[in-house]
């Protein structure tokens, strides 16, 4: 494999993992459930407005339609008895019409209270929530990282659950194998590694 090829099928890996680091970002999830958040509160207000203009109207119907039950007894130019009735039974129906909206709208409240408690909840697991950890446990990350190693050509040799040293497949086709010094500073360890890897 040439050193060009080597280094564009490693961009590739690098740019492969950059991109399921963006996939695994819980922002948009969060600022979708805070958008619904702040609807559910314009909405909670809205109901609680509408109910509380129906009592207005329901109680202002029920002094009307009192008044007009005291009133029972009519001089002459008014309207007949009958008429009287009518309008009776009418404010009646508004004012059951009205009584079943507030029901509704307190039903439909009740609803949206539920489902914005359940938004609270889910947006309280999200900010709680670790993608990258829970990626991590889904996949097995040390597999994976020991593939990656092994397909650059790096081999890595463990004793007692240690790395002591590392077997390399050199660009050339040569094996060499490194003994892993502890004392040696890790940037010159990785140094020497790449070197023998990349001749």
């Amino acid at each position: 494999m040439s050193k060009e090829s080597y280094s564009k099928n490693l961009q590739e890996c690098i740019d492969l993992i950059k991109e399921m680091t963006t996939i695994i970002d819980p922002s948009d999830d969060y600022l979708t459930i805070t958008a619904a958040e702040e609807q559910m509160k314009v909405n909670y207000a809205k109901g609680k407005r509408e109910i509380d203009d129906a009592y207005s109207n329901l109680k202002s119907l029920s002094r009307v339609l009192e008044a007009a039950r005291k009133s029972s007894t009519r001089p002459p130019g008014v309207p007949t008895a009958g008429q009287h009735a009518a309008y009776l039974d009418e404010m009646e129906v508004s004012r059951m019409s009205l009584a079943k909206a507030i029901r509704d709208a307190e039903s439909t409240l009740a609803a949206k209270e539920a489902e914005l408690t359940a938004l609270k909840e889910e947006s309280t697991r999200l900010e709680r929530s670790d993608p990258a950890r829970d990626h991590q446990l889904e996949l097995d990350g040390t597999a994976l990282r020991l593939q990656i190693y092994r397909g650059l050509g790096f081999e890595p040799v463990l004793a007692d659950g240690i790395v002591k040293k590392m077997i390399i497949r050199s660009e050339s086709g040569d094996i060499n194998s490194i003994p892993l010094n502890s004392k040696s500073f890790e940037n010159e360890q990785a140094n020497q590694l790449w070197k023998f890897a990349s001749s």
